[in-house]
């Protein structure tokens, strides 16, 4: 009996020998990779000024500017360590909304358009106060596409948000993840 539970001790502590190598193992070779979508210093960069983005396209949907500017503010309130400031910003974005058009993407076999693309623009103006060279002037566009046979008034919010997720992450990206 005695020769059994010496058995069972051992087996027990070689399997946690083998759990605690299997762990530091996993723990060695797993990549740790921390992704918050920026890349600033703060030392340097402390304070984002996001200026009103008016909207100057010939078709308007007026709530695109507020859902436009709602999101900017919040990917780079939830992405970086920046105070929000109304004025002298470290960093500053500035534009407008210069584009919200309808395409026909695709044509049915009876000639009538069977798909619909919604385009946004937005051209953007970017100074770093702290680093001048980085500074710049850009149109940032996205698209979403839509069956012809929906209104659209009826898929119009659920599209612009589709955009302006994409348009902001995009201007998030080449303003301080430099990507």
């Amino acid at each position: 009996m005695g020769h059994i539970r010496l058995h069972r001790v051992f087996f027990i502590a070689i399997l946690a020998v083998l759990l605690a190598a299997t762990a530091v193992l996993v723990q060695s070779c797993s990549i740790s990779y921390k992704f918050n979508g920026a890349s600033i210093d703060y030392t340097k960069i402390k304070t984002v000024q996001i200026d009103n983005f008016p909207i100057r396209s010939a078709y308007v949907w007026a709530p695109m500017q507020s859902i436009f500017q709602n999101k900017l503010s919040d990917i780079y309130a939830s992405q970086t360590k920046l105070r929000q400031v109304k004025r002298g910003g470290d960093i500053v974005l500035a534009g407008e909304i210069t584009g919200f058009d309808q395409f026909n993407k695709g044509i049915a076999s009876d000639g009538y358009s069977s798909l619909v693309q919604l385009k946004m623009t937005v051209n953007v103006r970017y100074t770093n106060n702290s680093n001048h060279d980085q500074d710049f002037e850009k149109t940032f566009s996205a698209t979403a596409d839509y069956d012809a046979t929906q209104q659209l008034v009826d898929v119009q919010e659920e599209l612009v948000t589709q955009m302006v997720k994409d348009i902001t992450e995009q201007i998030f990206n080449s303003t301080v993840a430099n990507w």
